[in-house]
């Protein structure tokens, strides 16, 4: 008999994937976890029927998410990932020679133990001596550290349940209290084709409170619609004044220099989404 797995992207969308076996389901505090083995896409993480990582495709995200904020940054050397259990944004972040630390704050331990355990080419890093791994409220952390990072990575899941306060104002204000003078913060925010009303809110919201504010995208393909969306707001370095020739090879499959500068070109139905297309030049 042959399993499949559906995730159900949109009400009238899904994502389907044939399954070799379920290697990880527990009901946690906060949510379900599945860790399941496809063949198409090799391990898979699920929460709440969500794909949240996969073997095949996670070096896109994890990639984009980091460094382009990081190489953005002068001197990134105190980094904060709130969410992001799997440990992949703590294997690129660590990448960078500057970093000194490395904080992650997850809320549920058991997703950062059934990553250790079957994500461990995602998770390796978690146990580098440069990395903290914090069980605990990420909101309340923020609010408790101020004016400690040079760089925020919130690595969250969808907008619903524990993660749904990622995603307000009063949580960027934080982030903004938290970041140094010259720091950095970027958040995934979703679809551009299902989750419109979303990124408009949260770029209207993060424009409000940094004084520069960039939308860029990256091609995902087990994300719904394959496009995704991540937004940065930024106390003083402009993503787009890096220079191509000064960005170190780190090793990435996706991300380069020429990669992070065309990733801020924006389509125009998504340049419609933020405020009639005028966003920060």
């Amino acid at each position: 008999m042959e399993l499949w797995y559906t995730e159900k992207q949109t009400k009238n969308v899904g994502i389907t994937c044939k399954v070799k076996g379920t290697l990880y389901s527990k009901r946690s505090q906060y949510q379900n976890i599945n860790v399941i083995d496809t063949y198409q896409f090799g391990t898979m993480l699920v929460l709440d029927g969500a794909v949240q990582t996969t073997l095949v495709d996670e070096y896109i995200y994890h990639e984009m998410i980091t460094h382009v904020p990081l190489n953005t940054h002068k001197n990134p050397k105190n980094v904060l990932v709130i969410g992001g259990g799997d440990g992949g944004a703590i294997r690129e972040i660590l990448k960078h020679k500057s970093v000194e630390r490395a904080v992650l704050v997850e809320i549920d331990r058991h997703v950062v133990e059934a990553s250790k355990q079957f994500l461990p080419q995602i998770s390796c890093a978690l146990t580098d001596s440069k990395c903290q791994v914090l069980i605990e409220d990420g909101i309340e952390y923020i609010k408790n550290n101020k004016g400690i990072y040079d760089v925020i990575i919130v690595d969250s899941t969808d907008p619903v349940g524990p993660a749904a306060n990622l995603f307000s104002k009063d949580f960027y204000i934080s982030i903004y209290e938290a970041l140094k003078d010259d720091g950095i913060f970027v958040a995934q925010t979703e679809s551009p084709f299902y989750n419109q009303d979303l990124i408009k809110r949260v770029f209207s919201d993060v424009k409000e409170v940094f004084p520069i504010t960039q939308l860029y995208c990256a091609p995902i393909p087990t994300y719904p619609s394959g496009y995704w969306s991540f937004t940065m707001g930024s106390k003083k370095y402009h993503p787009l004044e890096v220079q191509v020739g000064k960005v170190a090879n780190l090793d990435t499959r996706y991300y380069n220099a020429q990669i992070h500068k065309a990733s801020f070109i924006l389509p125009n139905f998504v340049k419609t989404l933020l405020k009639d297309g005028k966003i920060n030049d």
